[in-house]
């Protein structure tokens, strides 16, 4: 999930949401927070259902690369 510029936004698709039904969708994409910390323990800090961000498991996620347009379009979204 390593970016060269912080300013862009990460995203990741979610996989897997064993025990977290009503926190994550199958298949959506979520906004990443980097957490190097939450990363050094297997976990991943994303915005979920709740609107708030949250730590998971870091492999019910899979990062994604998004072309520039759908990122800048993203960033007036959320």
């Amino acid at each position: 999930m390593k970016r060269t510029n912080k300013a862009e936004k990460q995203f990741a698709i979610c996989v897997k949401n064993r025990g977290y039904p009503a926190s994550l969708e199958l298949r959506k994409l979520y906004r990443v927070i980097p957490d190097s910390a939450a990363a050094s323990r297997g976990q991943i800090r994303v915005v979920d259902e709740s609107g708030e961000d949250y730590l998971y498991p870091q492999d019910y996620f899979v990062p994604v690369r998004l072309p520039q347009k759908v990122e800048e379009a993203l960033q007036v979204v959320s």
